[in-house]
């Protein structure tokens, strides 16, 4: 599955947070009190995609999505 660049920006950012704190990242924040804020394409096609389940603020990571994410950190991992 090709992903647009918006939509790998959310899985990148997941992980970053996966690969800093060594825990599994399943939640990922769509919106915060900062002013930071997910792509609305990138979180509507990983939706549309079965990969997110968004709720507001928040959303949270689908089997399908955390195999992604893993896919993404391979990917990383492999371009060293």
């Amino acid at each position: 599955m090709a992903l647009s660049d918006k939509a790998l920006s959310i899985l990148t950012f997941a992980a970053y947070h996966q690969l800093s704190s060594g825990m599994i990242v399943r939640d990922v924040v769509l919106e915060d009190d900062a002013g930071h804020k997910a792509e609305p394409e990138g979180v509507k096609e990983l939706s549309d995609a079965g990969l997110l389940e968004a709720n507001g603020k928040r959303g949270t990571l689908t089997d399908e999505g955390e195999t992604m994410l893993e896919k993404v950190i391979a990917a990383i991992k492999g371009a060293g």
